[in-house]
C-alpha cells in the first residue's frame, strides 16, 4: 500500500468529519455569493446589466413592510397595484432587506479575504527574516511588533481607518471597503508574525537546513523553499482562525460609521436597524446578525477541525 502523503491524509481525515464538511459547504456557499455579486457588481456598473440580488438599492415596496410572501405594492405614477414577494421586509426606504443581507455577505467576505492576505504578506515575510537571521534584524522586528502590539487593538484599528478613510494613493482615492481592509490588514498582522518568528526559530537548524546549506544553497532559498513551505499549514491555520474575526472587525466599523457606506454592510444595517426596533422594526437587525451568526459559527467549527487535521501534534487518529 502507498503511503499517504502530509496533505492527502489531512484532507483524509477532514472530510471523515462530517459536521466539519457541513460547515465547510456553508463557507464555500458565502464565498461563492460573494464572488457572484462581486462579478455583477462590475457587469450592473459597466455594462449596465439588471442582477435584482446586487441592484440593492432597488425599490421594491413600501417602507417598513414586514416578511411576508407577497404583498400588495402600488407603485409611484401608477394607478394599477402589483404583487411583489418580501421574504425578509423592507427597510424604511422600501428597499429590500434580502438583497442587503445578500450583498452585505459580499463585503464582509471580501474584506475579510483580502485584510487576511494583507496580514499574511506582512506578517510572514518580517517573522521569517526575523527568526532565520537573528541579531539586529530580529531586534529592530521584535520592538517594531511589540511597540505596535501594545496598543490596543480595537483603538488602532479605529486610527488607521480614520486616517486611510479618504487618502490619496497616487491618483487612487481611499474610500469604502478598501480603506477597511487595509486598516484591518496593517493592524493584525503581530500575531502572526510573531508565531512565525518562533517557528523558524525552531526549524532553521533542522537537518534538511543544514543540507542545503552543505549544497551552497542561499539564503533566500532556504527561506522560501524550504522552510515556509514546511510551515505553511500554520499560516493556512492561522488564516481560517483569524478570517471571523476579520469579518467581526468589519461589522464593527461599518457599525461606527467607518466603514463602507455606499454600498450595504451588515455593520451599518444593525446600525440603521437599531432605532428602529421601539417601532417594532426588527426584520433588518435579525436578518444582519443571523447571517453573521452562522458563517462566525461555520468558520469556528471548520477552523477548528482543519487545526486537528493538519497540526502533527494534534493527530489522534
Amino acid at each position: 500500500m502507498q503511503p499517504r502523503g502530509y496533505w492527502s491524509d489531512a484532507i483524509r481525515r477532514l472530510r471523515k468529519r462530517k459536521l466539519a464538511m457541513l460547515c465547510f459547504w456553508i463557507v464555500a456557499m458565502y464565498a461563492g455569493l460573494a464572488a457572484f455579486i462581486w462579478i455583477g457588481d462590475i457587469l450592473v456598473t459597466h455594462l449596465d446589466w439588471k442582477i435584482p440580488i446586487v441592484q440593492w438599492n432597488e425599490h421594491v415596496g413600501p417602507s417598513y413592510q414586514k416578511p411576508a410572501a407577497q404583498y400588495e405594492f402600488v407603485p409611484e405614477m401608477k394607478t394599477e397595484s402589483q404583487k411583489g414577494w418580501c421574504l425578509l421586509g423592507t427597510d424604511f426606504m422600501g428597499q429590500s432587506t434580502f438583497r442587503k443581507t445578500l450583498y452585505g455577505a459580499k463585503t464582509a467576505m471580501m474584506v475579510a479575504f483580502c485584510a487576511s492576505i494583507i496580514s499574511i504578506l506582512i506578517g510572514v515575510p518580517l517573522g521569517a527574516l526575523a527568526g532565520y537571521y537573528r541579531g539586529w534584524v530580529d531586534d529592530a522586528i521584535v520592538w517594531f511588533y511589540t511597540t505596535l502590539g501594545t496598543i490596543p487593538y480595537i483603538l488602532l484599528l479605529m486610527a488607521f481607518a480614520v486616517v486611510l478613510r479618504g487618502a490619496h494613493i497616487g491618483p487612487w482615492e481611499l474610500r469604502g471597503s478598501v480603506s477597511v481592509y487595509l486598516a484591518i490588514g496593517l493592524t493584525s498582522w503581530v500575531g502572526l508574525c510573531r508565531l512565525i518568528r518562533g517557528e523558524i526559530i525552531k526549524r532553521k537548524e533542522s537537518e534538511y537546513v543544514l543540507a542545503a546549506r552543505a549544497m551552497g544553497c542561499s539564503d533566500f532559498r532556504i527561506l522560501f523553499f524550504h522552510l515556509l513551505p514546511n510551515v505553511f499549514h500554520i499560516i493556512l491555520i492561522n488564516f481560517s482562525l483569524r478570517f471571523v474575526s476579520f469579518i467581526h472587525a468589519e461589522v464593527i466599523l461599518s457599525f461606527l460609521g467607518l466603514g463602507e457606506t455606499d454600498k450595504p454592510s451588515w455593520g451599518a444595517m444593525i446600525d440603521a436597524a437599531r432605532t428602529e426596533l421601539a417601532r417594532d422594526v426588527w426584520w433588518e437587525m435579525a436578518a444582519a446578525t443571523v447571517a453573521i451568526f452562522i458563517i462566525s459559527l461555520a468558520l469556528n467549527i471548520f477552523s477548528d477541525a482543519l487545526r486537528d487535521c493538519l497540526d502533527p501534534k494534534l493527530r489522534m487518529d
